[in-house]
């Protein structure tokens, strides 16, 4: 039976970020980049979330691997209900990830796509920005909070960042689900048609999926 992973949306609780501009030369455009802390482990967070160092540093390995090394890790400018980075929502690379203190911090350069244009604009009016991780995961229940396992980063996204900073994570993205397909590729696990499938005799079964198909055609 495959695992069912909730889409976690979390900001470590220090918010100091440091906001660099790196010229090359003088006909060169500047480089914007954003340093701080992107990830924290072994701490309660302000959605009573609790991650694992061991979890967090195998999953930030394996990002590192094959998404930071080869140029693939990309961020979206605000967190998508999704388990997937748009490419044309990307506005920033993740370049670098390192621990410390149970903190992962990062760097990232800020790209030359239109939403980061949107933030080298924000940043440079005095706009707070920071960084945001999105992952895969399951919750174990325990005292006053939930420990995460089975972590799987997705992107570490751009956010506002403001004075309140416990109004920034959205947790109602939990209420989404995903499964792991045939193709390695992570899709919505649909819980209500699942439900309503097994309750139904196997005769019924087609024919509870065709008026669902015509349904959703209708509404086209």
């Amino acid at each position: 039976m495959a695992v069912k992973l909730n889409l976690l949306v979390e900001k470590p609780s220090n918010d100091e970020f440091e906001y660099i501009v790196e010229e090359s030369n003088r006909n060169a455009p500047a480089t914007m980049y954003i340093k701080g802390p992107f990830m924290g482990a072994e701490l309660v967070n302000k959605n009573k979330r609790l991650y694992p160092i061991d979890e967090m540093r195998r999953e930030v390995s394996r990002y590192i691997e094959e998404m930071v090394k080869p140029g693939r890790a990309m961020g979206e400018l605000n967190h998508p209900a999704s388990a997937d980075v748009d490419l044309e929502r990307a506005c920033h690379l993740v370049t670098e990830l390192t621990e410390r203190d149970n903190v992962f911090y990062g760097k990232s350069k800020v790209l030359s796509t239109p939403t980061g244009i949107i933030v080298k604009a924000l940043i440079n009016d005095g706009v707070k920005v920071g960084m945001s991780s999105r992952a895969l995961g399951t919750l174990e229940e325990g005292r006053g909070h939930n420990v995460v396992r089975n972590m799987r980063l997705v992107a570490i996204d751009c956010v506002a960042d403001p004075s309140f900073s416990s109004a920034l994570v959205d947790p109602v993205l939990e209420s989404k689900q995903w499964i792991l397909n045939e193709y390695g590729k992570y899709e919505e696990c649909f819980d209500k048609l699942e439900k309503k499938l097994s309750t139904l005799p196997k005769h019924d079964v087609d024919k509870y999926l065709r008026e669902q198909i015509l349904e959703f055609i209708s509404k086209l």
